[in-house]
């Protein structure tokens, strides 16, 4: 098991620029399966998720060649369907969460699909019925054997239909787009997922040859075609990253530019960052946060109540920011109420931050309430663990700021979403080794 030591306290400056997108390499790896021709793919994170689904792929056959740091070309043209009902699919399937993604595209140009009970964050449940639903109203059948906790679809041809989500899933819906675009006929969604990286997906799609329409809304149509061709692809940065270096700034109270962040692709991340005073400047289309010397004041609400941050669905706020948030503003001036209503326990990481000094009634397993120190108390160094990517980048965050050394255990957590994190934050002067 890794460990980051952090001597705290100390300000950063420079530039960073972000990673591609984790949550957006997941679905369009996924995707090579759908064509039998060279899909070409560039700005790909070297991170633990996504090079373990690269290793899933080459072991379904995918022929895959590295062309640079980040850009990668798959041909699917030999598929080892085979190996889907072998032991070590079984096995290497079961340790990461976007391999569910697999589903989709397999059971569209294949006829069936396979999948063992995915990993993943210990964040709290994660329902996988939207992606099943969504494949048996295409006409797949669904079985599910629970010994094994082995999930498996198939069918002849799935055939177009019209469907409602029973949730706005980001990869619910990229799986059943994956499956519709070679279904016969015309597969409408409605309550679709419309994040960025889902518009990502489908765009690659088109430019594959599929039939997408209504991309960027709620309600999508896709006009099912006979073959996809090839592509090239560069994904966007990380929003999750970006975040997360607005938040190490102001925590930190360092001077960074953020290089290159696809300003159009951030939704209310900057707002949400200004309503806890802040200061997100746009310099092109990079991020430039300044010291903040003197602190930064939460804003109430008009009517003077206490400010209340949530996560939603696209164009709201995104739930991966809200760990990250609710750290900064344990140094805030003023109190904030932090609402998480997508996972049962990803706020249960408060209690570290509790013990660094930090002001925060943890009230449910939703919801918790900081009040900022305002930095007239500094948090104090201590030993963690981290539990999930998000919970231990915040806990990362917290202890750049803290006074003393620190210890962050359980690090490959953090691998898994962030790449080289330790060598990119000594570029910008940060004092973290790597145990």
């Amino acid at each position: 098991m890794g460990t980051f030591r952090i001597e705290g306290g100390h300000q950063l400056h420079g530039e960073i620029t972000p990673q591609g997108a984790k949550n957006e390499a997941l679905q369009i790896l996924c995707a090579v399966l759908l064509s039998a021709e060279k899909i070409t793919v560039h700005n790909i994170p070297d991170i633990i998720d996504v090079n373990k689904l690269i290793a899933l792929l080459e072991d379904l056959g995918v022929k895959i060649q590295k062309k640079g740091k980040g850009s990668y070309t798959f041909k699917a043209d030999d598929v080892n369907l085979d190996y889907l009902q072998s032991d070590q699919f079984k096995q290497d399937g079961r340790g990461l969460r976007g391999s569910i993604m697999l589903v989709g595209p397999l059971l569209a140009r294949f006829g069936k699909g396979y999948i063992p009970k995915p990993g993943g964050d210990k964040i709290g449940r994660r329902r996988l019925d939207t992606h099943f639903e969504g494949f048996i109203k295409l006409g797949a059948k669904f079985r599910y054997n629970r010994e094994e906790y082995f999930y498996g679809v198939e069918a002849e041809k799935l055939k177009g239909t019209y469907m409602l989500l029973d949730e706005a899933s980001v990869t619910g819906t990229a799986n059943i787009v994956m499956a519709a675009v070679l279904a016969e006929g015309t597969t409408t969604i409605y309550n679709a997922a419309c994040e960025p990286y889902l518009q990502q997906l489908c765009k690659m799609l088109n430019r594959m040859g599929a039939k997408i329409s209504g991309i960027g809304s709620n309600l999508l149509t896709i006009e099912g075609v006979d073959t996809l061709g090839g592509t090239e692809h560069t994904m966007l940065p990380d929003m999750i990253e970006i975040g997360s270096w607005i938040g190490l700034a102001a925590m930190t109270r360092s001077e960074l530019t953020i290089k290159n962040v696809s300003w159009n692709d951030l939704g209310q991340i900057p707002t949400v960052f200004r309503k806890l005073g802040i200061t997100v400047e746009q310099r092109g289309d990079d991020i430039f946060i300044p010291k903040h010397e003197k602190g930064y004041q939460i804003q109430n609400f008009i009517d003077g109540s206490i400010l209340t941050i949530a996560d939603a669905p696209w164009p709201g706020l995104t739930p991966d920011l809200l760990s990250i948030i609710l750290v900064i503003s344990t140094q805030a001036r003023g109190e904030v109420l932090i609402h998480q209503k997508m996972f049962e326990s990803r706020l249960f990481f408060v209690d570290k931050l509790i013990d660094m000094g930090a002001k925060i009634i943890l009230c449910d397993p939703h919801r918790a309430t900081v009040i900022g120190h305002d930095f007239k108390s500094t948090l104090k160094a201590t030993t963690m663990v981290s539990p999930d990517i998000r919970a231990g980048v915040s806990l990362l965050i917290a202890a750049l700021s803290a006074k003393g050394t620190s210890t962050i255990q359980n690090i490959e957590q953090i691998d898994r979403g962030y790449e080289n994190i330790d060598e990119r934050l000594r570029a910008i002067g940060a004092h973290i080794v790597r145990v």
